[in-house]
């Protein structure tokens, strides 16, 4: 083999696990902020519905959870707290990471004023 392919072979060797780590590490921060915006989406759908008075705590938390398992959140939990005239929903998961290191934890939450009805 001559010096110029010995060259051209260790540049290679370099260059491919480099460009691979980028393209994966790429493709896990895609997916994590998918995961983030399902979560805040969620906790969106779920707050509204609450402070909308469209219906109780566990039907907001049952469309909280269809929103988080329909965008692929793993372990969806929604937990939701009333407060002096407000509603917060808090909704916790994991992004379905390719190579998981611990970092596909999400956490989103949402608060709305609750609305007052003349009932």
């Amino acid at each position: 083999m001559s010096e110029r392919g010995a060259a051209e072979s260790t540049q290679w060797a370099l260059l491919v696990p480099a460009l691979l780590l980028t393209v994966l590490g790429t493709i896990q921060a895609g997916v994590w902020l998918h995961g983030r915006d399902v979560a805040a989406q969620a906790a969106t759908a779920a707050a509204e519905h609450i402070a909308w008075d469209r219906g109780s705590d566990s039907d907001a938390t049952a469309m909280g959870w269809r929103i988080a398992d329909a965008g692929g959140l793993v372990g969806a939990d929604v937990r939701i707290e009333r407060r002096a005239g407000t509603v917060r929903v808090v909704v916790t998961g994991q992004a379905p990471l390719i190579v998981d290191l611990g970092l596909g934890a999400v956490t989103e939450h949402a608060v709305m004023p609750l609305e007052r009805t003349g009932r």
